[in-house]
């Protein structure tokens, strides 16, 4: 039976990069009898554009009733100046809330023929494989009170709340554990527990969750620790476990070590396994239209979609050794673009990637 994906191409960049991704489906349905199909909805400042709303009631049915959502990025310049209800990103809020999207999985690794893209020296980084896992729908970007008013002295006060309950962290845990499983057995908890509450009690249970795995080493660190390890010896982690917060901050660091943040992929998934895959480097409006984006981001959510939500690791494996090898061949995007590699255009890279698959046994 076919499977239905839910395409969302979004602002900026996003309708350039979907296309390769597009390019990729269509070699796998063609060339391996892959059955996927697909169809496309409106999300970000492209809905509000169109229906006064970055997240339309449409959009949201059609990803409900899809096994999976492909989502390319939201969000640019010309709608910042609209309401904070109505931006670009609160669709992308209101998907992952919607379809309790709550796993967010981040990994950034560092391809070899990328080594001396990293801002970092080639033997801190190379053989660099991380997985962030985030926690994606509590925390602070979802609890509340929040938002702007004025005290008893008529100044405006901003409120936000950090709020977990037990059941939110013991499931994301769960999840960091399990995939430590299939990794290198070891997670390193991310949180501030020194001085909020709120996180000490994110260390509790992950302890107590911790118990269910004891073929899993657990370490604990304070996330401004943890940004500094990641700059100095970023190798030493394995799995790491954080909340909403401290997984955008540090998964958006962890990227650059990789060369670009055009390079990495990104899985958010409900406790089904059905999911959302975003690039995670955003909607670029600042290159939007000039055909130089780098779909490879886009490509491998493709592939973490197969792997995590289709379990077709076969496939999976085939775009991920494709990306490879075509990188292997020097061909570049202008992000990661250096002296003796060959330089091409999204499209370029796109069908350097199908190229790279059809050449496959």
């Amino acid at each position: 039976m076919s499977k239905k994906i839910a395409v969302l191409p979004g602002d900026g960049i996003g309708p350039e990069i979907m296309a390769e991704a597009r390019k990729v489906l269509d070699c796998l349905r063609d060339d391996y009898g892959v059955a996927l199909e697909t169809e496309h909805a409106l999300i970000g400042g492209a809905a509000y554009d169109a229906t006064a709303t970055p997240f339309p009631e449409a959009t949201l049915n059609l990803c409900r009733q899809a096994d999976a959502v492909l989502l390319g990025a939201v969000g640019g310049p010309r709608w910042e100046a609209l309401d904070y209800s109505v931006r670009p990103e609160r669709g992308l809020l209101g998907l992952r809330s919607e379809l309790e999207l709550f796993a967010n999985l981040r990994p950034a690794i560092l391809y070899p023929q990328l080594a001396a893209a990293s801002s970092l020296k080639p033997e801190v980084v190379s053989g660099l494989d991380i997985m962030i896992i985030r926690e994606l729908t509590g925390g602070i970007y979802f609890g509340k009170p929040r938002g702007v008013h004025k005290n008893e002295q008529g100044e405006r006060v901003g409120v936000n709340t950090l709020i977990y309950s037990e059941t939110e962290i013991r499931r994301i845990a769960k999840i960091a554990f399990d995939i430590a499983r299939h990794r290198n057995k070891r997670v390193c908890s991310i949180d501030k527990a020194n001085v909020l509450e709120c996180t000490e009690l994110w260390r509790q249970v992950v302890v107590e969750t911790h118990k269910d795995y004891p073929d899993v080493a657990l370490s604990h660190m304070y996330v401004d620790n943890a940004a500094m390890q990641l700059v100095r010896a970023p190798k030493q982690f394995d799995v790491m476990l954080t909340d909403n917060l401290f997984g955008d901050i540090l998964s958006d660091c962890a990227a650059m070590l990789t060369g670009s943040i055009g390079m990495l992929p990104s899985a958010s998934l409900d406790k089904n396994g059905k999911g959302m895959y975003e690039p995670i480097h955003g909607s670029a409006p600042d290159i939007a239209g000039r055909g130089i984006a780098n779909p490879l981001a886009t490509i491998l959510s493709l592939a973490m979609m197969l792997r995590y939500t289709f379990n077709d690791a076969a496939n999976a494996d085939r775009i991920e050794r494709a990306v490879q090898q075509a990188l292997e061949e020097g061909h570049r995007t202008s992000d990661i673009y250096s002296a003796h590699t060959i330089k091409v255009d999204t499209a370029g890279m796109g069908d350097a990637v199908v190229a790279a698959i059809r050449g496959q046994e």
